[in-house]
């Protein structure tokens, strides 16, 4: 879970997901939302995989990138476990 939490750090990686939470977006349409270089949106990209918070599907020519929701699901449950704590 260590790379979850590397991975929602960033504050570029959480607009990329909450941008992949309106609809899935090829490489190209997200590094178009960003003053960076496609490399950077890349490096992102590989770390929000990494972390198994998008999945990669190709398309043609083009990489399609999906929010999992999952992973964000575990991650609530958790907290709100943590946050339910009874004294």
């Amino acid at each position: 879970m260590g790379d979850v939490w590397k991975a929602l750090a960033d504050p570029t990686r959480r607009k990329i997901l909450v941008m992949l939470k309106k609809r899935d977006m090829n490489a190209g349409e997200i590094a178009a939302e960003f003053e960076m270089s496609k490399p950077s949106i890349s490096n992102h990209l590989n770390l929000l995989k990494q972390a198994d918070l998008v999945s990669a599907e190709k398309q043609g020519q083009n990489v399609v990138y999906s929010l999992k929701t999952s992973v964000i699901e575990d991650i609530m449950n958790l907290l709100s476990e943590i946050s339910d704590r009874k004294e």
